[in-house]
């Protein structure tokens, strides 16, 4: 597969920001394990143990998922947060996602994920951060704000630049695709775990 680079923010904008750009199809997202790769094609075993057929697109952008700290998070963080909404109104996060600071403002808002059945996903700006025996942050976007519980045992990841080298057999991905009329699949964005990191979102 031929190598790209791609500026982090364009590579960023569609991708993992959580429905950061609308489109005229839903995009399919498939989360699972790379079985074989070429310049063309890859077939993914996804999390629900499905052999999954992709093309791979002629401009695929890539990204590098790295394991990141709840230190790394500060008032002023901007930051997204896969989620499952309290009867209280707030969020316990799933995921941490720490976007870099080119990426500000990507899918600001409180949108409909799907991680898990009802969970949501939520980028903004970090308000407050409050530490006692949980962790909750206050996360402000442009139409409201949240409070958002992470435990102790939710990932909390960032992003850096990659190129397709990084897609092999038994690295771990995220992919959002496009779903063709026949059925078939593009890979349109791929996340792939660095070192062997899940993409938890």
């Amino acid at each position: 597969m031929t190598s790209r680079r791609t500026p982090l923010a364009a590579t960023l904008c569609c991708c993992l920001a959580g429905a950061a750009v609308a489109q005229d199809a839903a995009p399919v997202r498939v989360r699972g394990t790379i079985e074989a790769v070429d310049a063309q094609t890859m077939q993914v075993t996804s999390r629900e143990g499905q052999n999954v057929k992709l093309a791979v697109a002629p401009n695929v952008v890539v990204t590098a998922v790295l394991a990141a700290n709840i230190a790394d998070i500060k008032p002023r963080s901007y930051i997204g947060t896969a989620a499952m909404p309290q009867a209280d109104g707030s969020l316990v996060a799933y995921e941490i996602q720490i976007f870099p600071e080119s990426m500000r403002g990507v899918g600001e808002g409180h949108h409909p994920w799907d991680l898990q059945p009802q969970s949501t996903m939520t980028n903004g700006t970090v308000g407050d951060v409050v530490v006692t025996q949980g962790r909750t942050l206050t996360l402000r976007y442009k139409d409201g704000e949240k409070q958002v519980v992470v435990s102790e045992k939710a990932p909390i990841i960032t992003y850096a630049p990659a190129t397709a080298a990084m897609l092999t057999q038994g690295a771990h991905v995220i992919i959002t695709a496009t779903r063709q009329p026949d059925g078939s699949l593009v890979a349109q964005r791929i996340g792939v775990g660095k070192d062997g990191l899940v993409p938890p979102m």
